[in-house]
Order: C-alpha cells, then structure tokens, then sequence
C-alpha cells in the first residue's frame, strides 16, 4: 500500500489509508492516525489476538510460521557468531527467493547457538548477540553479548503492490519497507557513494540507486556499532520512503504577481524575452528516446541559441516542519528561498545529478523562491517532500521498488572496523590488488594514437617524476565497431608494440572496455545467438553520440555463460596485446544517457532473464566485474586481476576492483562533495576508491581555448585570465588525490599531465610533483594498510566516527577524514582559500604534518593552507613508516625504511609486505614488521618479523626518527634521523634521547 501511495504527502496517504497486502502495523498506524480503530475481521491490532506462532529450530536457525498477518513465515538463520539473516516472506516457501547477488556466505551450522521460548517470546542466542522474536507479530530486535539493545523491528514491515517496475511484476513481488528504532539518537553511516555531501545519514534521506556519479552499497553502520546489510537490488531509499514529488503536489504555488495556481516562468533567447506563462511543474528533467525530451520545450524556444529559465513566485504548505527539496540539473542552476541563494550547481548538460535543500516552514508561511537555470542543452526538475511524521524522522528505515521478501543481515561488532568486517564476511573479502595500483596513474580523455600514451610515460621517466600506470580509454576502436575489442589501425598498428613500450619503463598499462556492443560486430552476434544481448535500446532505434550516430545494444552478465562468453572475447582480443588492467565504463549500465529510471529499467530487461531490470537496477556491475576477475583468474592464476568500474554494488570489493566517482565536474563543489562520498563508500565496504583528479567535465569557459576558438588542451591554451583559478582548482584537487586510495589524474581537456596543467619549474609544477613524491614515500605505510584491507578487514579512507566513536561533533563532519591511523586529512575546498577550519578530534593530541606543532584534541582550529600544502595533522602515538625516493613502487621492495615516530602517545603498526604482484600472498607469502612506541620511557621496538615471502631481503637498513614538537623539518623524512639500526627479522630497540 506504501508504494501505492508514495508520491502522496504523508497527510494525503493517511487520508487515503485502505486494508490490502498490508502489514498490521500499517494498518494500525492508518487506524492511529485517522482517529478511528480498525474494523477489519482479518487482520485485527496485534493486542487484541494472542495466537502464537508455530516454531522450528533448523540445524542453522529457526523458523516462525505467524499465526496472522501479511508474514507467513520469518526465518533467522546464525551466519556467525556476530551475524544473524532476518527473513520475513509473506509467502510460506522461502525458495522463491532469487540467489543473492551481494552474499556469498553460507548459514553456519557449526556455530553453537540456544533457541528459548518464553511466553510470546523467543530468543535465539549466539556467544555474542542475540535476537528476540515476538511470536505474536513476528518482529525482531538484537541484543550484544552484554544484554544492550541495539537494533528494533517497530513492525513486521510493510508490503504493497508494486508500482515501480514497467515489466510486470511477479505475482510474489512486493514493494517493501521495513522500520527500525524510532526516535534514536544514533548516527548511521555507509550507503555506499553519493554526490550530496551527507556522512551521517541520522533524520537524512538517500536514495540508493545506480547512476554515473553513484553507487549504492545497501549497508548501513550505527555508531552502536552494529551493521545493517539489506539484500534487494532494487532501487532502495533510505529515510523517507517516498519519492519526490513535483511542487504542487503538497505545495501552494503563487506566480510573481500572488495568483495561486503555479511559479511565473520566464523563457530567455539571451537576454531577450521570448515567453511568459504560469507553470505548476518545474520539469525538464528526462529524455523519452534518442534526444526526444519528455517534456518538450515551447514553440516560442525551440530555435533559442542561448535558453535561459526563470521561475519565480512563492509556496506556502499547511504543514510546519522541516520541508525537503531536490534540485536536479546539468547547466547552471541557482535556486533562491526568500531572496537568498540556496543552491548554486554546475553540471555538463549529458550528466545531471541532484542536490538537496532542507526548510524549515510553518503552515500557512509563503516562502518566496525563484530559479535561474541557463540550459545549455541541460535537464531541470525541482521537487519537494513534505516532513514525514514526527515518530518517524529518527529512525532506521529502509524501502525497496521490488522483492520478494524482506531480507537482511544483522551484523554485530566492538568497533566500526569489526562491523566492516562482518559485511565482507558476507560479501567476500576485499581481495588484494596490485601494489602499482598504489602508485600514481595518468591518463585523460583521451589519448588518440598509441604514440601519445608512449611518449607521456616517457616524460614521467625522463623527468624523474614516478609513475606507475596510464590509461587506454575508449574509442581506441573503429568508430563503427564499439564491443569489437579491435584497434583502430589507423591510430593503434601496433598495441602490443605500445604495451611492450611502457612494460619496458616499468610502467603498467590499464584498458578500457565497455558492455556496449554494435550489432553489426562478431562479438555482439555471438552474445546475442545465446540470447545475451539486451536489445531494446536497438528495437527502439536509440542512436550513441559517435560520429553519425550507430545502434547499440549492452550485454546482459547475469548469466554465468555469458560472464564467460564476454571474458573469452577481452581475452582474446586485448589481454593477449599485453595489457595488465582493465577499465570497466559505463557499469550502472548507462545504456541510453538521460533516460527516466523508468525506462532504464525496461532497456535492462529481456525476456528469458534472470529478473527485470527493477529487480536488478542496482547490482549489474557485480556480475560484469566478475566475468573479468574471474575469468583472469582462471586464465592467469598467480597474477593479481585488477579492475576499475564505474559502478559497484554489494560485494564489489571480491572482485579484485576500485571503484571512481564518475564524471564529476570541474568545480570546488565537486571537489568538496568527494570527501563525503569517499569515507562513505569505505565505512560501507569498500576499501578501494577513488576520483578523477581536477573533476572530468570543465566549464566551457575552460574547454574552448584562446587560439581560434579550437579546444584548450593544456593550460597555456587557455585565457590569460583563466589560468590562475584553473590550476588552483587542479593542485587543491591534486593535493586531496594524494591522499585516497587510488591517485589518479584523469579528465577531459584540458588535459591533466603536470606539464599540460603548468609549465616546468613553476610553482604550480612543483607542488604537483611534490605530492606524486610525498605519496611514493609514504608507500610503506599506504600499502601496509592496503594489506590490511585483507588480511584484517581494515578501512582506508575513514569517517572520524570510526576512530572516535565517542566525539559526537566527529560524526557530522563532511569534509575531514582519516587516512589509516595517522593521518587526519583536510582538503582545501574553495577558490583562494589559504586556511581552513579544521577540527582536531578529541582524545588524542594532534601535530601539524608541516611544521611539528602540537595541538590537543576537541577544538577547531585555522589551519594554514598556503597554495603548496594541503592541512595535513598526525595523531600523537603514530608510527608511519616511509620509504626511499622510488620512480616506481616495485623499486622499493627491501629498501631502507625510516620509522617517523610521532611522541605525546603510545602507538604501534605492523608494516605490511609482500611480492606486490602474485596471488601468494593468499597462501601465507606475505610479512610484517611490528613495530611499538612505548611513551613513557621513549623506547621504539621493532619486533620479531612475521612470516615472509619470495623476493624479500633477510636484512634492511631501517632508521628512526621522532617528532615531539616545533620543527621546521617535521615532513623532511631524511633529516633528524637519531638512528639507524640493521633489521635481520630479530626484535630490536631504540630509545628518544632528549
């Protein structure tokens, strides 16, 4: 009924309350909030029947069959001793569940566990958590090992017909929801990355879907430390259940002059006015095929050359509370509440996105609002959501398009790191990726000819700058063979040749390969004799943006022969050239840009499928990401596959893959929304991230060069007056790219190769290269917590929440995080910015990375940022081990190490290694260092090595230096060293003399 109804105010839906597939809960809220009891004979309020429910103890779990209501049957199932699967099914038999797609667990049946009824109440109880079940309505809640209640069902959930699917639904298919823990105080963190600034998601709103900047991850981390994993691909919101609404929905609009009926707009050819009308709905947001707008433009623009919308007016709602709007747009947008700039967003006109804007208003209050939007072949909607009830905006919730069941796994850990490490549990473990993935990657949209990519490695080498991967990316294929996985012999007559090339400077050398095949190549005729081939898109007669336009059609990889089938074909065609990674585009699968998610959903479906394409909107680079993995790993078993993709979902992180943020654009707002999306991608499971340094997609005013117009391909082409803001965007950028998992400088032109972004021996220059070599020294301790990622479940990229679980003022910082242990990073933000706020978490004492000074823990302070440094502070008690200067990262297996040892704390860190390259490492070909800082008496040992691996030297130079205050060389790793000490794998130590 939820769903029925979700584009309904929350007084409209209470209003329009009827008994269907309802839960009872439901059902009594309806009765609650209408005034009215119910009177319904079979599905009755809870309290009033006390049938129990039938149980079954299983080898893993138990299983409830209800006495009454929506649910049948709940299952719960002991996956470990700290994870529990909560299935509720309102049918009675739990295979019509698909196989899932992020879980590769199986139950535990070996892990001890009681099952004891007491009354109406059942508690099954492992060593460290325990679920409680009511056997009247079926609910559930979770205690820790210590008694304290974390997690709630308020209700059995909620299933209603399903109305967000264009395929038909399955007769057992529900749109479903679920509620946890009203009126908390916790804060929730995860969901994966998202482009709106949000870290803890407590009374927020997300939509969890799959677009080209975004990729949901449905797990959920409580600062309770608990986790929530939510199994449905479908298209889920997290917070308020419905969708945004158009603004007359629930809105009073009143044009310019205060008529009611809708906003004033105002359309512009330039600065000439060409109409004016009332509009009740601000929509242009999708296309309906090919470049067909759903909503078409007036006849009076259809000409414009240079369109500009206003919209002006006020709204008013009969509601108070805190209202929620949602601006969708590529183009310039700038929405203004009361005459003040609300919002102020710039995205290229093929890759809208949204951004949202909270009011507080008072019923019966007009607000004055007005919209500015310059098109630029764009998209524009503006929608609204008014407050959900009170009892709700503080809680866990949870709802999905589509599904058979709710289904979800209760995970239970002491920290956040454990809490991590029981989803991949669930999912897999974050396999290891190639230690050069660590080191610095170039590339740019696009290298045309082999030549190109050849001669900037060379220059990286001849300068001395390190380096360690460039990129092929697309249309490096005849313009009329997309999917052929053939090379444009034109550009590219040689790709082993080019391959061997940078091989040979000890470089490594990443593909680009997309699910998109034209169906006049041999590779989709192949596919799509198996029936493989999700051919709508070409039925339709969608045309891609190249050259002329040519039909396309993208791969369905659900099926395991066709995850084969594809593989056979890269292998074939491109592995054998020489190539060592591969770029997986375009994974979410964006099959036709700029449709509605409506249609996506159709052109993801096909008759003979696994699920329609609602049921399986979210997860479709898994299955694509695993036909390569899996495949490389069958044909090459000791090398470490490694791949990045532009979409991910659940389980990502098994299939030897990093994920990016997409084509973002080339502005601060872009830069700042990064570190947000950055540590929620890692506190929801995957470790591996990153983001196209300097943003893809650049102002026009930065594209188009001062040389006859022609595009401006570095930095010199560009308008003298432009220059500045242009390079102080990429080094801030630059700067925050150090300092992520993967750092990579990727976009389109201006290109992003340090001497298209300045000339030699400039200021601008060298602070790049000054970052380039500041990561390759810190790669001891970068790669140490990329091994961690397996071997420990460990996180790279963290919010504050996960260090300082108890400075509350930490979980709602959106522009700070931890990078390992040690460093608290702060990227700069905005234009001419030389400080910045900083807040130094409390419970721990903090030194400046630059300078030395010390600071204590729990205060905000202006932090410098002159133009060739980026706020960076180390945790007092930090070890950070740093290497020699390297070009490339396997120069520096068995080099000297130099422990930089921060005072004020005691602290320890095992330094990770391995051969950097096999799969050994999973069979115990790996070593550690351990190494501890005890404060009170100044004393580092460097413990007795664990383990070892082929390659690895018995003996190494290892130097020690501390840092306990002022010093001007704080971050010169090769000065104030006190002593240097030769490591045979045997426990050594050194003591700070003062």
């Amino acid at each position: 009924m939820l769903s029925a109804l979700k584009r309904l105010s929350y007084k409209a839906m209470i209003k329009h309350c009827i008994i269907g597939v309802a839960s009872v809960a439901l059902l009594q809220a309806c009765s609650k909030q209408s005034g009215n009891e119910s009177t319904s004979n079979t599905t009755a309020p809870t309290q009033q029947v006390k049938a129990l429910a039938q149980v079954e103890k299983t080898a893993e779990g138990v299983v409830i069959t209800l006495a009454e209501g929506a649910v049948k049957k709940v299952r719960l199932q002991v996956m470990s001793e700290k994870i529990i699967r909560v299935t509720a099914l309102p049918g009675t038999d739990f295979s019509v569940l698909p196989e899932s797609i992020q879980v590769v667990a199986k139950p535990a049946t070996t892990v001890p566990f009681t099952v004891d009824q007491t009354g109406e109440k059942l508690v099954l109880k492992t060593a460290q958590v325990a679920a409680e079940v009511s056997l009247i309505d079926g609910t559930v809640s979770f205690r820790d090992a210590k008694g304290n209640l974390l997690l709630q069902e308020e209700n059995r959930g909620t299933f209603s017909p399903v109305t967000a699917d264009p395929i038909k639904p399955d007769a057992d298919s529900f749109a479903i929801r679920q509620e946890f823990n009203r009126d908390t105080d916790e804060g929730f963190f995860g969901l994966g990355q998202h482009q709106n600034g949000q870290v803890n998601y407590a009374g927020e709103n997300v939509e969890l879907t799959t677009y080209n900047l975004v990729i949901s991850i449905p797990y959920v981390v409580s600062s309770r430390n608990y986790g929530v994993l939510w199994d449905n691909n479908s298209v889920t919101r997290f917070g308020d259940p419905r969708e945004t609404q158009p603004l007359n929905v629930s809105l009073k609009l009143y044009d310019a002059e205060g008529k009611e009926g809708g906003l004033t707009a105002r359309y512009y050819d330039g600065n000439e006015l060409k109409l004016t009308r009332v509009e009740a709905d601000l929509n242009y947001q999708f296309f309906s095929n090919n470049s067909v707008r759903e909503v078409p433009f007036p006849d009076e623009v259809k000409d414009a050359k240079n369109l500009r919308l206003e919209w002006e007016g006020s709204i008013q709602s009969d509601e108070s509370g805190t209202h929620h709007f949602k601006m969708y747009n590529s183009g310039y947008a700038k929405l203004f509440v009361d005459g003040q700039l609300a919002l102020d967003r710039w995205r290229l006109n093929w890759n809208p996105w949204y951004h949202t804007y909270k009011m507080d208003m008072k019923a019966g209050e007009k607000k004055a609002v007005k919209v500015d939007w310059t098109v630029s072949g764009g998209f524009f909607r503006l929608t609204h959501l008014d407050p959900m009830p009170v009892e709700e905006q503080k809680e866990l919730s949870l709802t999905s398009d589509t599904g058979k069941a709710i289904d979800y796994y209760f995970v239970v850990g002491n920290n956040k790191d454990e809490v991590v490490g029981g989803y991949r549990e669930l999912t897999g473990k974050a396999v290891m990726l190639p230690k050069w993935v660590y080191g610095f990657w170039q590339s740019r949209e696009r290298y045309k000819n082999q030549d190109e990519i050849v001669n900037t490695f060379k220059y990286y080498r001849e300068k001395k700058i390190p380096i360690d991967n460039i990129v092929l990316d697309w249309s490096y294929w005849p313009e009329n063979a997309w999917g052929s996985h053939d090379f444009d012999p034109a550009h590219f007559p040689d790709p082993k040749s080019m391959t061997d090339k940078i091989h040979a400077m000890n470089g490594n050398i990443m593909i680009s390969v997309w699910p998109k095949f034209y169906p006049t190549t041999e590779t989709y005729k192949e596919l799509n004799a198996k029936g493989y081939m999700f051919n709508k898109n070409i039925e339709e007669g969608n045309l891609d943006w190249i050259g002329k336009g040519y039909l396309n059609a993208f791969y369905d990889p659900y099926p395991k022969e066709a995850q084969e089938i594809f593989w056979k074909q890269i292998n074939e065609k491109i592995k054998s050239k020489g190539f060592d990674a591969w770029w997986l585009d375009a994974a979410e699968p964006d099959i036709h840009s700029n449709l509605s998610f409506t249609k996506r959903k159709e052109l993801m479906s096909r008759e003979g499928g696994i699920a329609s394409g609602a049921e399986n909107f979210n997860s479709y680079a898994i299955p694509n990401a695993s036909a390569v993995y899996n495949g490389e790993r069958a044909t090459s078993p000791e090398k470490r596959s490694f791949i990045l993709t532009r979409s991910g979902f659940g389980g990502i992180q098994r299939t030897g893959a990093a994920i990016w943020s997409g084509d973002t654009s080339s502005d601060w707002n872009n830069l700042k929304d990064q570190i947000a999306a950055g540590v929620s991608t890692g506190i929801a499971g995957m470790p591996n991230w990153s983001f196209d340094i300097g943003g893809f997609t650049p102002e026009d005013k930065y594209r188009w060069g001062n040389k006859n117009g022609g595009e401006a391909l570095k930095v010199q082409d560009l308008r003298p007056e432009l220059v500045a803001d242009w390079q102080e965007l990429n080094v801030r950028w630059f700067q925050f790219g150090a300092f992520v998992p993967l750092f990579r400088s990727h976009g389109q032109y201006p290109y992003r190769e340090i001497f298209s972004l300045a000339d030699e021996g400039t200021e601008v220059y060298n602070t790049l290269e000054s970052y380039i070599i500041l990561r390759y020294r810190l790669m001891p301790y970068i790669y140490t917590l990329a091994g961690d990622t397996y071997h420990k479940n460990g996180t790279i990229m963290r919010p504050l929440v996960m260090d300082f679980p108890n400075d509350k003022t930490g979980w709602n910082i959106n522009t700070q995080y931890m990078f390992g242990p040690a460093f608290l990073v702060n990227p700069v933000y905005e234009n001419k910015a030389r400080s910045r706020d900083v807040y130094l978490p409390a419970g721990a004492d903090w030194f400046n990375f630059y300078t030395g000074e010390k600071s204590t823990g729990g205060q905000t302070i202006k932090a410098d940022a002159p133009f060739t440094q980026m706020p960076l502070f180390v945790k007092a008690g930090s070890i950070v081990p740093t290497g020699a200067a390297i070009q490339h990262v396997d120069e520096g297996l068995n080099t000297p190490l130099t422990l930089n040892v921060y005072t004020g704390a005691n602290g320890n860190f095992e330094i990770y290694e391995d051969d950097g390259r096999s799969t050994k490492y999973e069979s115990g070909e790996w070593a550690r260092i351990p190494v501890s800082y005890d404060d009170a008496t100044g004393t580092v040992t460097v413990g007795d090595r664990v383990g070892g691996f082929t390659g690895m030297a018995n003996e190494r130079k290892i130097s020690v230096r501390f840092i306990s205050g002022v010093n001007k060389d704080a971050a010169n790793f090769d000065v104030g060293v006190q002593e240097t000490i030769t490591y045979a794998g045997k426990s050594v130590t050194v003591k700070l003399t003062k």
